[in-house]
């Protein structure tokens, strides 16, 4: 089963671009927000975002799965070409008028994610991977950093929706690597998390119970700049499974052993 990876990824980031546009022209205007659940909100920027990715990719590829956050159950056409997109990643943020933000558009043949893509609408970042190609920001190829020491790492993570009703386990893991490095950031989109280990900004990275559309792209920028992706018990991480950590290989088996203490 063969597709021309290079004209997919092209429709992608057009996708992306577009959906940017769409993002900051409402960015510090919205009306109305929706919650999906007690912490989990929605706008109408997430929809439309959704909506322009989605016309996109129909337009030339009418026969591909789509798995979109907001309407997943809408676009599936039973094919082995899938699109994974989250059109905003970091509501929360964007809600709030904080620039930190991202969208996310993955490339899957047969379940294997093959191209990736996450656009920083307000930093103009173009974060692109192609699969055994390599990975790109703004077109200059990546690599994650040569930090050895975990003492001397800059980390990152997030808190899932539950936080508040089970806050024990996670904020024990949070101290145990707070006290271990030499910090952690919370930037509040886990596509933009694994793009910064990815280009060396960030270290290592770690969170629990995700969405596929969350890491999806993030996953495989990260793996084709050098990192090494696995869930807390060091077994390979697919986009389905509750836990990732994600680190310039360095500081993994450190982390790793914090994180199952």
């Amino acid at each position: 089963m063969t597709i021309d990876l290079e004209h997919v990824k092209n429709v992608g980031i057009g996708a992306a671009y577009g959906s940017a546009e769409i993002l900051r022209n409402h960015f510090g205007g919205l009306t109305t927000i929706q919650k999906k659940g007690p912490e989990d909100l929605v706008t109408a920027a997430d929809i439309e975002s959704e909506r322009h990715i989605v016309d996109a990719i129909r337009a030339r590829f009418p026969d591909h799965d789509i798995y979109a956050e907001e309407s997943r159950e809408k676009h599936h056409m039973d094919s082995d070409f899938k699109w994974i997109i989250d059109p905003l990643d970091g509501t929360t943020n964007y809600a709030h008028q904080v620039p930190i933000f991202s969208v996310s558009i993955a490339f899957s043949v047969s379940g294997e994610i093959r191209v990736g893509i996450v656009l920083q609408p307000m930093t103009g970042e173009l974060f692109v991977a192609v699969k055994n190609k390599g990975a790109w920001l703004n077109g200059r190829p990546i690599s994650v950093s040569e930090g050895q020491r975990l003492s001397e790492a800059l980390l990152v993570t997030g808190f899932p929706y539950d936080v508040k009703t089970n806050s024990r386990p996670y904020m024990a893991r949070f101290e145990k690597m707070l006290n271990a490095a030499r910090g952690i950031r919370r930037l509040g989109s886990a596509a933009v998390d694994l793009c910064y280990v990815a280009c060396g900004r960030f270290e290592g990275f770690w969170e629990e119970h995700l969405q596929p559309w969350d890491t999806a792209a993030g996953v495989l920028i990260a793996e084709e700049a050098g990192a090494k992706i696995t869930d807390f018990s060091g077994d390979a991480y697919t986009i389905d499974k509750p836990e990732i950590l994600a680190t310039n290989h360095h500081v993994h088996d450190e982390m790793r052993t914090i994180l199952n203490e």
